[in-house]
């Protein structure tokens, strides 16, 4: 019998829709918690929003057979973090209680490492899934770094604000775009640095030992950022783009 290997793209797309809804879902049963504010509501409404629509055209563009087991669970993964970023934004009015916060941001920091393993066993990696988990990251830390520097100040939003100046850059200058070699050092910095910012988000330490766990995290940040970047130029000569074949020269017989 012959497999279906063609895009769907209704399927595709009510996985998606799918995963709004439960968004929605999740905000509800939050508002209806611990009296969620409309900055909470709003900010995680657009999350859900944002997600969708830039989900469905990256999913348009790439166009796979199907949305697959592991992208299911970063999309579990980025309605985790949808909520989370609603109880930041819903703290700069009313601090959210520290066991939904510390509960939610603690199953989509341990899902991080599921999908990937799922992805590999069923055979089913493709670029788009791991942008899909890096983006979701790389939020979720964002927002992890706003509700910490709200107790320690605004220069734990470094960390946070990393690798969106990395991908800003990467505009201006096209070396850094160039794929890198896997590193197990750099996927542990990077997922420390959601431990080491819900350890100090949750409070569970005095003061000063929160600052020196975020001041620790931003070191090894900067050190994982700093390692790349300097590999990068050192092989930017490999990648750079080639330079203008000039047009023929016209000649007499």
């Amino acid at each position: 019998m012959a497999l279906n290997n063609t895009y769907d793209a209704r399927l595709v797309q009510q996985e998606t829709a799918v995963g709004a809804g439960v968004q929605i879902l999740l905000l509800t049963l939050l508002g209806t918690a611990i009296g969620m504010g409309p900055v909470g509501w709003l900010t995680g409404l657009a999350f859900a929003i944002a997600t969708w629509a830039v989900l469905s055209r990256a999913l348009h563009r790439s166009r796979p057979r199907s949305f697959g087991p592991a992208n299911r669970v970063t999309l579990g993964r980025a309605v985790l973090v949808g909520g989370v970023t609603a109880l930041v934004a819903d703290s700069f009015q009313d601090s959210p209680p520290v066991s939904l916060f510390v509960g939610l941001t603690a199953v989509a920091l341990i899902l991080d490492g599921v999908d990937g393993r799922v992805a590999r066993r069923t055979g089913t990696c493709t670029a788009l899934g791991a942008r899909f988990d890096m983006e979701v990251d790389a939020f979720l830390i964002l927002v992890l770094s706003v509700y910490v520097s709200m107790e320690l100040g605004p220069w734990v939003l470094l960390i946070g604000a990393m690798r969106y100046v990395f991908v800003a850059a990467a505009r201006v200058w096209p070396w850094l775009r160039a794929p890198l070699p896997p590193s197990t050092a750099r996927k542990t910095v990077a997922a420390l640095q959601g431990v080491f910012l819900l350890l100090a988000g949750a409070d569970w330490l005095p003061g000063a030992g929160n600052a020196a766990v975020v001041l620790l995290a931003l070191a090894l940040l900067v050190w994982s950022f700093g390692r790349d970047v300097r590999w990068l130029w050192r092989h930017r000569t490999a990648t750079a783009e080639p330079a203008p074949v000039p047009p023929p020269v016209k000649t007499t017989a």
